[in-house]
């Protein structure tokens, strides 16, 4: 049974090394959609009636700047808890697995990470034990960065091998451009979603979770870059990071949250990515971001990065309340 779905006609879509083709079966005509994969190693699985604009998603210039923030480990903390529930959740899958008690019809282990961008969680995540990665996001550039990235680690899907004993280091990854609204995923088909800093949606997340399936959320804690925001804004709120948890509660079960957080020396190029990488890039004044950067040009300017975990499952029959 193919895990990927027609963004177009919802027939069922089975991944090759050069075009994707669905076999027509759900649509009227029996009509076989074809989606290339990008010499990258993406496949671009958005169409055009499902665009809100013409480059929807995070721009190139956001993507670079995310990039060279993030290898510089300033969310490493984060990274590490993410990983480290990741892994004690697949843990347990693969162990029902092994006993027979897997609750999924399939029998690999596939996770979602959605709005996934240029991969830095991504590729850490696929070493935590799961056998397929789906990474999606509705930004080409992004997409196109994490594909390049995976592709110099031997990580894409085309290109993974297992040893002889039919296990392998790190899980294949699929990169594709695409809408967390309009997943090209069949039912009940991943066991578990991430969504790092990305919008939550309640009810296209739980159709393609599996029964009992896993959903790990990351969010701005409180008092998250404080003092960024205070040289920015004239008025600050505070994160409301849970506010979103009303919306889910019909379809998922809070299990626990847990919260990191690490304090940052930032030079003023390290400190100008993390604006740009942030809403803060359109919301800020011009002349108050440069005020800010000013101040770090002397010595490093101090923030604090705080973060919070949500861990939830979903409920069983909780598309049919």
């Amino acid at each position: 049974m193919s895990l990927f779905v027609c963004p177009i006609c919802h027939s069922p879509l089975k991944p090759a090394t050069d075009t994707w083709r669905c076999d027509g079966s759900v649509h009227p005509k029996k009509t076989s959609h074809p989606f290339d994969v990008a010499r990258q190693g993406y496949i671009n699985l958005l169409p055009v009636q499902q665009k809100k604009s013409k480059m929807p998603g995070d721009s190139q210039h956001s993507i670079e700047a995310r990039k060279r923030f993030l290898q510089a480990g300033h969310y490493q903390p984060l990274q590490m808890l993410i990983c480290e529930q990741m892994t004690g959740l697949l843990r347990a899958l693969n162990e029902a697995k092994d006993n027979n008690a897997y609750n999924n019809s399939a029998s690999d282990i596939n996770w979602l990470d959605i709005g996934c961008g240029e991969g830095y969680y991504t590729q850490a995540m696929a070493q935590t034990g799961m056998d397929a990665l789906i990474a999606a996001d509705i930004s080409k550039p992004a997409i196109v960065s994490l594909a390049k990235a995976s592709k110099v680690a031997g990580q894409l899907w085309y290109q993974h091998d297992k040893d002889a004993q039919g296990t392998a280091s790190t899980a294949p990854i699929y990169p594709l451009v695409t809408s967390a609204a309009h997943l090209p995923l069949r039912s009940n088909s991943v066991a578990g979603i991430s969504s790092i800093f990305s919008p939550i949606l309640p009810a296209a997340f739980a159709e393609v979770l599996q029964e009992d399936g896993y959903l790990i959320i990351a969010k701005p804690d409180i008092d998250h870059l404080t003092s960024v925001r205070n040289a920015l804004f004239e008025e600050v709120r505070a994160h409301d990071s849970d506010k979103f948890l009303v919306e889910l509660a019909p379809y998922f079960t809070l299990l626990h949250t847990h919260q990191v957080s690490t304090t940052l020396n930032l030079s003023t190029s390290a400190l100008d990515d993390l604006l740009t990488m942030t809403p803060y890039a359109y919301r800020a004044r011009i002349d108050k971001r440069q005020a800010l950067l000013t101040t770090s040009q002397d010595q490093p300017f101090e923030t604090t990065a705080k973060f919070v975990i949500y861990v939830l499952q979903k409920r069983v029959g909780s598309l049919n309340s």
